[in-house]
């Protein structure tokens, strides 16, 4: 077996095991995030889910600069993620400079952030969207068909898994376990800027190396981004 095709066989695998007793919603999503770009060789990208009321939330992005555009969409309510959510459908922006009559706000801060092309995919099961898994490019048409199927493949596997889980551990429990992420996502962005304070780095550059850590030794985000803000991990510099 190839190395891809191992890399391939472990995502979807990862993808796939939601029903364990210390699901954590961030780190699953961070897996498919980061897998996404490992695999089809894209820049970025960053993903949002909807909330019970419908409202889109960012969970993960594989970066800071992401991390920035997609709260700039979920915040100014434009941009491709928003528009795959509500259409349920893949949205394909091969070229950002043709697209200000589309996005005007998001195709500048798209560009600004150095990216010229954007895919977004539905996480999406029959009738039920959950969110968007959004794919940036540097140049424009980045993505071919084939990458853009596997991206697909990679969002539907991630989405069943996740309904799978809310629908072992009842509806109840999904506003909490939303909640719950998002609070893990304040304490990793707190991490980043401790991290980014005492190394004296970029905040992007910061969670390079929280993740870094965190992967070479096995251990959640989360737990070390925690152990560094409460200070009983210490990351050389």
């Amino acid at each position: 077996m190839t190395d891809v095709a191992a890399d391939l066989r472990e995502t979807f695998v990862q993808l796939a095991d939601t029903l364990v007793d210390d699901f954590d919603l961030v780190e699953f999503l961070d897996v498919l995030a980061f897998r996404c770009v490992e695999l089809l060789g894209v820049p970025a990208a960053g993903l949002v889910l909807a909330d019970p009321r419908g409202e889109l939330t960012l969970v993960t992005a594989s970066d800071e600069e992401t991390r920035l555009l997609e709260l700039f969409q979920v915040r100014n309510s434009e941009g491709p993620c928003l528009d795959c959510y509500e259409k349920a459908e893949p949205v394909t922006c091969p070229d950002l400079t043709r697209a200000h009559g589309r996005w005007p706000k998001f195709a500048v801060a798209a560009e600004n952030a150095g990216f010229r092309s954007v895919y977004a995919l539905p996480m999406r099961l029959r009738e039920e969207v959950i969110g968007a898994l959004n794919l940036f490019g540097t140049g424009p048409a980045s993505l071919g068909d084939e990458e853009a199927r596997l991206g697909q493949a990679l969002a539907d596997v991630a989405t069943i898994g996740i309904l799978h889980q809310r629908l072992v551990q009842r509806k109840e429990i999904v506003t909490a376990q939303l909640q719950t992420a998002l609070n893990s996502r304040v304490i990793i962005e707190q991490a980043k800027g401790v991290l980014a304070e005492r190394m004296r780095v970029s905040v992007g550059d910061a969670f390079g190396v929280l993740r870094a850590y965190a992967r070479s030794n096995n251990r959640k985000i989360l737990a070390v981004a925690t152990g560094i803000i409460d200070r009983t991990v210490e990351i050389p510099r």
